[in-house]
């Protein structure tokens, strides 16, 4: 369990689509902003644990062209995302302006892009088997990997949203900076899209 708590640890602190996620909402918005962005990806996390679980995911892998469907689907939805962003007025920053956060646009926000992300179900596929211990109740014991991950990944995310939250202060009192933010949340999508789109 300490092993793959650790390869977890490590998986969820490496820069990837997720936790770039996150810090964009914290950065752009606010701490809160990013761990309702982080519930959501944690949310969606559960659809793919279980698909692994039951073996959905050999399903998607076994067939080029469903994986090819959801891989561009979550690659449309994340430049849809970054067009949105390019295309704000404003500073993104102005939280004394926009005091009402549409978090739980956030959260769905999370669920849709991890959900349309098939390369975590393949991730899960591939990763719980190998921490299985013994042949008796292999569905309990990955489901308890799986929650594991999850838990530890919320965490890791809910610490990274304090810290760009931190940095989006010191942002909003640079005009300069704040005016330019929409660009860089939009760059910070587009990055994720077709990073997506480009992954075998």
């Amino acid at each position: 369990m300490l092993s793959f708590l650790g390869t977890a640890i490590l998986l969820t602190v490496m820069p990837g689509p997720d936790i770039l996620f996150v810090t964009a909402q914290s950065i752009s918005q606010n701490t809160r902003a990013g761990i309702s962005t982080a519930l959501g990806l944690c949310t969606g996390l559960l659809v793919h644990i279980s698909a692994a679980v039951i073996g959905i995911s050999a399903i998607i892998y076994s067939s080029a062209a469903i994986f090819m469907l959801v891989k561009l689907a979550g690659a449309a939805y994340l430049i849809y995302l970054a067009i949105g962003a390019f295309r704000s007025q404003g500073s993104a920053l102005a939280l004394e302006q926009n005091p009402a956060v549409a978090y739980d646009k956030l959260y769905k926000k999370g669920i849709i892009m991890n959900i349309l992300n098939p390369k975590v179900s393949l991730f899960f596929l591939a990763l719980l088997p190998q921490f299985v211990q013994g042949t008796e109740n292999v569905t309990g014991q990955m489901l308890g990997l799986g929650f594991i991950f999850l838990v530890q990944a919320f965490v890791i995310f809910s610490l990274v949203s304090l810290l760009a939250g931190r940095i989006s202060l010191y942002l909003a009192n640079n005009p300069t900076i704040s005016r330019h933010l929409g660009k860089i949340e939009g760059a910070i999508y587009a990055i994720i899209g077709v990073s997506i789109l480009a992954s075998e």
